[in-house]
């Protein structure tokens, strides 16, 4: 039988045909659902800032697209979508659950508003659901109970609302469960206790309320368990702390009391952070826990605690350990020396206890990664040791409220990553160190309530990010720096009260403008307010009794619009009161012991008698009748005065003329 013939020409189309097909782009006919799916997802996103979906269109396949992943089993079918802080801001689509093959789905710090669509109940095969840190609205959709394959739900920071529904206790294979920062109602469910498999479990701020359940107990696989700031009472079932496999256990910001069993180190053996902050926790603080080598935080901040502090010797991998606001006792030397042995130590809270004793010199030798330490609030004495300043990873440091006694150590400059210093309240002396001018990360600095003394110094202007400087009720003496009012980064408040600060007020005073709250009272001030003074428009707060300023209320205050506290009082301020004091929103005003006169305004402040005081100034008269003042018709003082220019002269005359009179009659009668 002969072959078929073919010509050359039909060769080379055939060649042609096969060779377009192969370049040509895959056709969606082959899965048009998972393409549509996407192309709807993307319509309901309405900004788009970083492009993350800029690739999401016609021109290449949906499975190259940023964020999508496809099958390698089932070619062309989306497994993944995975699209965390983008800056997405829309509405989750609910064709979303027509991707049936999706697995992971990733959409963690976006703006996605709305509700979650009981669509997503539709993925059977869904494994990871990370909807956290977006404004997802309305309930948890309960038919995410057909997920049977779900093992990571992460709805936390959100603004779901209702109850944690029961659907969420058939999902038998859920391992990681976060419904963290909602706004929940209700108690914690029981049902959460069938989740045998749960190894993590965070419900922090979501409003629950009640007893924790005791089918809690039942997790025998949890390693972290966190029920923080929640409106919990009761006591803690006993068989959570027989739940050995737990890490992390935080109840903390709640209302639950208690103890702490004695023998938490054997049923615990894993424990790495105690968190029991913020509730009504009694009792001692038991001493197995200074055998736990491995744990990393205890916290048990703010509770009803009494008795000696533990030792800390064998707690080297120790990271955080607060203990303030109970009744602790305790040697600090002691404790102090012991906390050299936790070289990780990063946080270290001691304060509002009874805390006894002197800073040692081995304080220095604490853990370089300490970053916030606070031992105020005790019955310390003694000095600052100046081997403080080996503590060179210190961001916050608080002695405030003690005893501690003479000079602040200069070598204090040389922590430079310092940001807030409180040692207000102690019986600190000398001079204020001019090493804090090295301090240029410097936001706050409390010193109020000492005994030191001398020039406030200058260097304190090169603290360029300062905020808040309060140095009240000490003895510093000398005029105000100008370097201190150029510092235009101090916004919350400047406090220099209560001291023997002489000279005028700074010119500079001008710079501020973001201060709200501006304290110059009980000093030896004198001179005017100076003009500049209007350009602090965020002023809220103003003080300056107890001075020797003069001059009439100046008319700068005008300016600050927003000022609701003004005291003027006991200086020599004269004239009469401006009228625009009425036009401010000022909620208090003392203006009371000056040299003021004429009419008192009668709107704005003045209308309340007791938010305003007038006494211990001469010839003020109107205002509202409850002041009891005299009329201005008849006793206006200006009407006074030229009334007196009138008739003073008058009377001499007067008197002349009728002793003249008097004089003639009786020389005639002489006569």
């Amino acid at each position: 039988m002969a072959k078929p013939f073919i010509s050359s020409p039909l060769i080379v189309l055939l060649l042609f045909i096969l060779l377009l097909a192969a370049t040509t782009p895959p056709s969606y006919s082959d899965n048009q659902t998972d393409f549509e799916a996407l192309l709807a997802f993307k319509k309901a996103i309405h900004d788009d800032p970083l492009g993350a979906l800029s690739s999401w269109n016609e021109t290449t396949h949906f499975c190259s697209w940023n964020g999508v992943s496809c099958s390698r089993r089932h070619p062309n079918r989306v497994v993944t979508v995975f699209l965390p802080s983008q800056g997405l801001v829309g509405s989750l689509s609910p064709h979303i659950g027509n991707l049936s093959f999706l697995r992971i789905i990733n959409l963690q710090n976006n703006s996605f508003r709305g509700l979650i669509h009981e669509e997503i109940g539709r993925l059977r095969r869904l494994e990871v659901i990370n909807f956290s840190k977006n404004s997802f609205e309305g309930g948890i959709p309960r038919n995410l109970s057909r997920c049977k394959n779900l093992y990571y739900l992460n709805l936390n920071d959100n603004h779901l609302t209702g109850s944690i529904v029961p659907e969420i206790g058939s999902l038998v294979n859920l391992q990681r469960l976060g419904l963290s920062v909602n706004m929940f109602s209700g108690s914690i469910p029981p049902f959460l206790g069938n989740l045998t498999t749960l190894i993590q479990l965070s419900l922090n701020k979501c409003d629950l309320q009640g007893d924790i359940p005791e089918s809690l107990v039942q997790l025998r696989r949890m390693r972290w368990l966190s029920l923080n700031e929640n409106r919990l009472t009761g006591s803690i079932p006993s068989g959570l702390y027989n739940l050995s496999s737990l890490e992390y256990f935080s109840l903390s910001y709640n209302q639950l009391h208690g103890t702490i069993p004695h023998d938490i180190v054997f049923t615990l053996p894993n424990l790495r952070f105690l968190g029991f902050s913020s509730n009504r926790f009694s009792g001692a603080l038991p001493t197995s826990l200074s055998n736990y080598s491995r744990i990393e935080g205890i916290e048990v901040v703010l509770n009803n605690f009494t008795g000696e502090m533990i030792d800390v010797t064998r707690l080297s991998a120790l990271r955080r350990l607060g203990v303030s606001y109970n009744s602790f006792k305790g040697d600090i030397s002691t404790i102090a020396s012991s906390l050299t042995n936790c070289t990780s130590l990063q946080v270290l809270g001691l304060s509002d206890s009874l805390f006894t004793g002197t800073l040692p010199d081995s304080i220095g030798n604490l853990s370089s990664h300490l970053w916030f330490m606070n031992i105020g609030g005790n019955r310390l004495s003694g000095r600052i040791p100046s081997s403080i300043a080996n503590l060179i990873g210190l961001t916050i440091l608080s002695l405030s409220f003690n005893n501690l006694e003479g000079p602040i150590p200069w070598s204090i400059g040389k922590l430079d990553k310092l940001q807030e210093i409180f040692l207000g309240a102690n019986r600190l002396t000398n001079q204020m160190p001019f090493s804090f001018g090295n301090l240029t990360l410097l936001n706050i600095l409390d010193l109020r309530q000492n005994d030191l003394l001398g020039n406030i110094p200058p260097s304190l202007g090169n603290c360029s990010n300062l905020l808040r400087l309060d140095l009240e009720e000490n003895n510093l003496n000398g005029s105000i720096p100008p370097e201190i009012m150029r510092l235009t980064s101090i916004s919350q408040s400047l406090n220099l009260s209560h001291n023997v600060l002489t000279g005028t007020i700074p010119s500079e005073v001008g710079d501020l403008r973001n201060l709200g709250v501006l304290d110059l009272s009980h000093n030896r001030l004198y001179g005017f307010v100076p003009s500049t003074l209007s350009s602090c428009v965020m002023l809220e707060r103003l003080h300056v009794e107890h001075n020797s300023l003069q001059g009439e209320i100046p008319e700068s205050l005008r300016a600050l619009r927003g000022l609701q506290d003004l005291d003027l009082s006991r200086n020599n301020f004269s004239g009469t009161i401006p009228r625009f004091l009425g036009e401010l929103r000022l909620l208090s005003l003392n203006i009371s012991f000056n040299e003021l006169h004429g009419e008192v305004p009668t709107e704005g402040v003045f209308k309340n008698e007791t938010a305003v005081s007038l006494e211990g100034n001469r010839d003020l008269c109107g205002g509202i009748a409850i002041l009891n003042l005299p009329s201005c018709s008849s006793t206006n003082p200006k009407k006074k005065k030229d009334l007196r220019k009138i008739l003073i002269p008058a009377a001499g005359a007067a008197i002349c003329v009728a002793l003249t009179a008097c004089f003639c009659i009786i020389m005639y009668m002489r006569r």
